[in-house]
C-alpha cells in the first residue's frame, strides 16, 4: 500500500509502534474516573502526527490533572510520538501485530529450563565502489557486499530434526530522514550460503565462489539445517548507492551463534 498523509495527520499504509498503553485519571465537570489511552509513534520521528481527540496540546487534555500528566511522561514535541483514545486507535487502525522484540523482553524465569535465544547485531554500510556491490545480476561486483559468517548448533539433543532456528533482519538506517534530500529508501536483501569447508574458504568469499556456488536461501529464511557453516550476504539492488544498514541475527541455541564478519 502507498504511504500518503491524510487528514487527521495519519499516514495511511505506515507502521507505526505502540509505546505505551495506559488507563489515564480523567476529571471533567460532571465525572471523573479512567480513560484507556494509547501512545503512538511514528518511526520518521517528525512532525506527521494524530491531529484528533488527544493530540499532542488538544483540548482534551486539561481534564487529566497535572500530577497524571506528569506520571504519564506528557510533552507536545514533534517528535512523531502522540496519544489517542482506545476507541480512535480501533477505528483508524486496522492490523496490529505483536512481537518480541529481543531474547531480553522475554522472562528469564519462564524459559530457563529450554534453550534460550541469542541475539547478535552488526552495522556497516553500503559505499559506492567499496562495499556496494549490488545483487546478484552484477556477479563481479557481488562479493564486495558485506559478508558475516554464522555457526549455529541443534539445541534440543532429544529429537532427531538436527534443525535450528535462526531469525536474520536487514534494516537501513535513518534513510527516511533523507526524504527532504530527495533520496528514497532502496531496495536490499541478503542471502545465505552453505560453507562446507568453512577454514579452507576464502575469507571474505570472492567472485569465483560465488560463480558456482547457489544460495541456500534469500531474505524471508526463517531456519537453517543445524551445524551449518553459513554466510550471510548482503546487498543493495544498486551498486552507486551509499546507506548505513544494520543486520541482527536470533538464534535459537543453548549458545550464542558463533558470528564473524
Amino acid at each position: 500500500m502507498t504511504e500518503a498523509r491524510t487528514d487527521v495527520g495519519l499516514i495511511r499504509g505506515h507502521a507505526y509502534s505502540i509505546t505505551k498503553v495506559v488507563k489515564a485519571r480523567i476529571e471533567t465537570p460532571r465525572a471523573s474516573g479512567q480513560i484507556p489511552l494509547i501512545r503512538i509513534r511514528n518511526p520518521w520521528g517528525n512532525e506527521a502526527e494524530w491531529k484528533g481527540a488527544w493530540s499532542d496540546g488538544s483540548p482534551e487534555w486539561q481534564y487529566i490533572p497535572q500530577e497524571e500528566k506528569e506520571n504519564l511522561g506528557i510533552n507536545f514535541d514533534a517528535d512523531g510520538e502522540f496519544w489517542m483514545s482506545y476507541k480512535d486507535f480501533r477505528g483508524y487502525f486496522d492490523q496490529l501485530e505483536i512481537c518480541n522484540l529481543t531474547p531480553d523482553a522475554l522472562d528469564e524465569g519462564d524459559f530457563s529450563s529450554r534453550p534460550r535465544w541469542e541475539v547478535a547485531t552488526f552495522e556497516g554500510s553500503w559505499v559506492a565502489g567499496q562495499t556496494a556491490g549490488g545483487c546478484r545480476n552484477y556477479l563481479d561486483t557481488f562479493a564486495l557486499n558485506p559478508q558475516y559468517r554464522l555457526t549455529v548448533v541443534d539445541p534440543d539433543e532429544d529429537d532427531d530434526d538436527e534443525l535450528c532456528t535462526v531469525i536474520v533482519s536487514l534494516m537501513q538506517k535513518g534513510r527516511r530522514a533523507l526524504r527532504d534530500e530527495g533520496l528514497d529508501t532502496l531496495t536490499i536483501g541478503f542471502a545465505l550460503y552453505y560453507l562446507r569447508d568453512p577454514e579452507g574458504s576464502p575469507k571474505p568469499l570472492d567472485t569465483d565462489f560465488f560463480k558456482y556456488t547457489r544460495s541456500a536461501g534469500r531474505s524471508k529464511v526463517r531456519g537453517v539445517k543445524a551445524y551449518l557453516f553459513t554466510c550471510l550476504v548482503e546487498f543493495t539492488q544498486c551498486t552507486s548507492r551509499r546507506s548505513s544498514i544494520s543486520a541482527r541475527s536470533l538464534c535459537a541455541s543453548a549458545f550464542p551463534p558463533a558470528l564473524s564478519s
